[in-house]
């Protein structure tokens, strides 16, 4: 994939959710886990949802089996688990690969345009998360430790460009 608008995962119905409909958005995606010791974030990704709602930014999440199988639910069970403990209203996408020979399409890109620390590609854990700015170019990534709070004033950056 040469661009972010490309891409098309799927939604947790399984469905095509083209990210060409993101174009001229601010676009944070974090891969997330139901049982991990980051599961609280789902409350900060929330809280910037609201706090940006009509505004040009997106909050994507992309459940993630891989990291002490920490999500071992199916996409229905993600969706409502997020809905019901922390009322996440923001995209809960189809369960995937973030690593390995089954990475999805969505992080082989995200990867490839920003590595992790030491310049390794690989995501080390839960609730890493990734800032794409307006034109579909991914400027930062953060990781499990960064709070999703503090990506704020990131956001508000690339919403005056």
């Amino acid at each position: 994939m040469s661009s972010f608008y490309e891409l098309e995962p799927k939604n947790n119905k399984n469905e095509p959710f083209p990210f060409k409909e993101l174009k001229g958005k601010v676009v944070l995606i974090v891969n997330v886990a139901s049982k991990c010791g980051f599961t609280p974030q789902y409350k900060e990704l929330e809280e910037l949802n609201k706090k940006y709602e009509g505004k040009d930014v997106q909050i994507l999440g992309f459940p993630c089996n891989q990291f002490g199988g920490q999500e071992p639910g199916s996409s229905d069970e993600i969706a409502s688990f997020c809905q019901l403990n922390f009322g996440v209203t923001f995209p809960v996408l189809h369960k995937i690969d973030v690593n390995g020979d089954n990475t999805d399409p969505v992080y082989k890109f995200l990867k490839n345009q920003k590595s992790g620390l030491l310049g390794l590609n690989r995501i080390k854990w839960n609730f890493e998360k990734f800032l794409i700015d307006k034109e579909g170019n991914v400027v930062e990534r953060f990781s499990s430790l960064t709070k999703p709070s503090s990506i704020a004033p990131k956001i508000d950056e690339l919403l005056k460009k």
